[in-house]
């Protein structure tokens, strides 16, 4: 039975903390993502390519050869 109330009450603390985040539309964030995703379009190395390689996270790795 405490467990239960202990439980319960914990849960009722994290609704109290989750009452006061602003909350918006599902429609509104997706615009607003889609719009940063726009504007930063030109700043995404996946989609215009690397300066050179070797600022590419991506490349493959050399290997070591041992003479």
């Amino acid at each position: 039975m405490a467990a239960n109330l202990q439980q319960q009450r914990t849960i009722n603390e994290q609704l109290r903390r989750e009452v006061g985040i602003p909350r918006i539309q599902v429609s509104e964030a997706s615009m607003l993502l889609m719009q940063y995703v726009m504007e930063h379009e030109s700043d995404d190395c996946l989609l215009s390519g690397f300066t050179s390689q070797k600022v590419n996270p991506f490349r493959e790795k050399s290997s070591c050869n041992i003479l």
